[in-house]
């Protein structure tokens, strides 16, 4: 279903568009600039910007259990837009937020889709935002998602990001704010090929007394394609992190991965790992010998990887 719709096959928004509900949660999908399908529930609204630049996501303090779903489809080749998103979510809110866009750019202009994400997130809530980025076609694909999380006393926030296929370029901004005994995670996993240049920056303060920070970033580059990751923790209270940058490259990639740390108390605890390398070889041949062509066994090492 995710290919027909990212090419364009009106069947599934038809299906969408149609249903009062997602399971347990709301949606609004917008395709080509335009709102094209939207449902809310009696805990999450969704409410249009007067000046048409994006959406309000309002969630009821004590939700429990419910889901937001904001696709963003692009078909139309040379088509540019820039997306404002703020979620406004209550004390005590436990929500699942997907965030998913597509560029099916089959045309000879660029097309580019950047969203601006905003996070006022409560005491005591719970919050999985996922977002992942795909593109196809022959023309470019661009994508520069930036996100701003203010991260509420108690709050966990977690964050998964994928890029896999198809974006030409990419630059991601992430900037977030920890209150005391809040903790943000982050799982980043990204795959580029050919001349694709994909960079990615984070910083976050860790604000608050018990406040606490992981980042894992994996990523693969392959082909001539280009990668910068930037995470960088600053501790102004005692608090923990740990930042972790693991990347396989190949063929004529390049890979920067440049984790950045500082502590501004002495109770501060802060750690960086960072590790660039190629497929390990004998990895490779143990595969070969079960039966597995090199293309076959290099595929699972990645997908092993990335998982």
């Amino acid at each position: 279903m995710e290919n027909n719709l990212l090419s364009g096959d009106m069947r599934l928004l038809d299906i969408v568009a149609s249903m009062p509900t997602l399971p347990g949660g709301a949606y609004n999908v917008r395709k080509n600039g335009q709102k094209a399908a939207r449902a809310v529930t009696e805990n999450i609204d969704i409410e249009s910007k007067a000046d048409g630049s994006g959406i309000d996501i309002i969630i009821k303090p004590g939700t429990k259990s419910e889901s937001v779903y904001i696709p963003v489809i692009l078909t139309e080749s040379g088509l540019e837009e820039s997306v404002v998103n703020d979620f406004v979510i209550g004390d005590g809110a436990e929500v699942e937020i997907i965030a998913g866009c597509g560029i099916c750019n089959s045309g000879s202009c660029g097309s580019s889709h950047s969203g601006i994400h905003t996070f006022k997130v409560g005491r005591g809530c719970r919050v999985k935002y996922v977002e992942k980025h795909y593109g196809e076609g022959s023309g470019d694909a661009v994508m520069n998602p930036s996100t701003v999380i203010m991260l509420g006393e108690g709050s966990v926030f977690d964050m998964e990001t994928s890029q896999i296929r198809g974006i030409t370029s990419t630059k991601r901004s992430t900037v977030a704010y920890l209150s005391a005994s809040s903790r943000f995670n982050i799982s980043e996993r990204l795959v580029t090929h050919a001349s694709q240049e994909a960079k990615s920056d984070v910083e976050v303060f860790l604000n608050g007394r018990d406040s606490s920070l992981q980042i894992v970033s994996r990523s693969v580059a392959r082909d001539s394609s280009a990668q910068v990751f930037h995470p960088k923790a600053i501790g102004n209270a005692a608090c923990s992190a740990h930042i972790q940058c693991d990347a396989i490259i190949m063929d004529k990639a390049s890979v920067g991965s440049i984790p950045e740390i500082k502590a501004n108390s002495a109770e501060a605890s802060i750690i960086h790992e960072a590790a660039i390398g190629r497929i390990n070889g004998e990895q490779l041949l143990k595969l070969q010998t079960l039966g597995l062509s090199a293309e076959e066994a290099e595929a699972v090492i990645i997908e092993g990887f990335l998982s």
